[in-house]
């Protein structure tokens, strides 16, 4: 019923385009629709049309998941769709639009001449943007599951003796166990200096007592992913230190107060963005404060300049960092769900200064 009422939606959306149908090539937008998760596998939708296309390595997989959909077995999708449709009246046909290879275009060119395409740039991704309830429920899972290696990790980390890779393999690993597909992204684990930068994957460095340790991580639960920061420290700290962790916090715990359904998206970087740059941080953190979440690790909403809104059922991050070169990074990220009365927080994780 959950896939039904998406391809509903998904036909309400399209009538209201210039489109009489839409090819959905992108495995992510097929899952979305269907079920299905394959490496071979295509849909297309009109008013008259319900096709899945697949090669005979799925037919089988596809009959048993695929449902209101007529399930057609081709090594050749798109010339097959031509022959299908070819008497029924069409005239434009919408493809996805984001990632399509100047050689897939070309094909789509040569195999429906006789129609007008049209690129329907995150159509399907705006429809995805606002979570059903059991998308929500397998988000929360993963949470959990990201949540529970996040306290197991601090047991396993030793002072000069682990090194951020060994941190990053421990969560993978971790996440696996309590039931996770595979990471979500390629982990950022940086300690000491190397915490300044954002984006610091792991390295063999090993992580110092008198450090922090910033660990971004998540996992994918049932295609669903989870995405979330802690900074931690390893021995004594300073009082810059518990400053900058504290107007972090202040920070991320601002936006959760103030999220709800309406705002701009402009307004909800700028709620935590004001508590770092009253506190004289502000050219310190230098990357929006977050993104939506779901079937990808990066979806919309976007956020920074936008005018759009902040809506019901989006699942989104809430990451502001401070980062000073030479020295240390801190950054605190959640996942939050938007609700009709402000937002519910996914990662339950402790978020207090932890220091082992």
């Amino acid at each position: 019923m959950v896939f039904e009422a998406r391809v509903d939606k998904f036909v309400a959306a399209m009538e209201k385009t210039n489109c009489d149908g839409v090819l959905v090539t992108n495995l992510t937008n097929v899952y979305y629709l269907t079920g299905f998760h394959g490496t071979a596998g295509t849909v297309f939708i009109s008013g008259k049309r319900r096709l899945f296309l697949t090669d005979s390595r799925y037919t089988l997989i596809a009959k048993g998941v695929v449902k209101g959909f007529d399930i057609v077995e081709t090594r050749d999708a798109l010339t097959e769709i031509a022959k299908i449709i070819k008497e029924d009246g069409l005239k434009t046909i919408g493809f996805d639009g984001e990632i399509v290879s100047y050689n897939f275009y070309k094909t789509l060119e040569t195999v429906f001449a006789d129609y007008k395409l049209v690129a329907m740039t995150n159509f399907l991704e705006n429809l995805r943007m606002i979570k059903d309830n059991s998308e929500i429920a397998t988000i929360r899972q993963a949470c959990a599951i990201s949540d529970q290696a996040f306290l197991d990790v601090l047991d396993f980390i030793k002072p000069n003796e682990t090194t951020e890779i060994q941190v990053a393999n421990f969560l993978d690993f971790r996440m696996r166990e309590l039931g996770a597909q595979g990471p979500s992204f390629e982990f950022i684990v940086a300690s000491g200096e190397r915490s300044a930068m954002p984006h610091g994957v792991a390295s063999d460095k090993v992580i110092r007592s008198g450090e922090s340790l910033t660990m971004d991580f998540g996992c994918y639960y049932n295609h669903y992913v989870s995405d979330m920061t802690r900074t931690i420290h390893i021995g004594q700290t300073t009082d810059e230190e518990h400053a900058i962790y504290d107007i972090t916090l202040r920070s991320n715990q601002a936006l959760i107060d103030a999220v709800k359904p309406g705002m701009t998206r402009v307004d909800y970087d700028k709620v935590a963005r004001d508590i770092i740059v009253e506190a004289g941080y502000g050219d310190f953190f230098t990357h929006g404060i977050g993104h939506g979440i779901g079937l990808d690790i990066h979806e919309i909403p976007y956020f920074g300049k936008s005018q759009e809104l902040v809506e019901v059922g989006m699942a989104i991050t809430d990451e502001p960092g401070i980062y000073l070169d030479g020295k240390y990074g801190v950054r605190i990220e959640d996942d939050l769900v938007v609700t009709e009365e402000g937002c519910q927080v996914l990662t339950l994780a402790p978020k207090e200064l932890i220091v082992l």
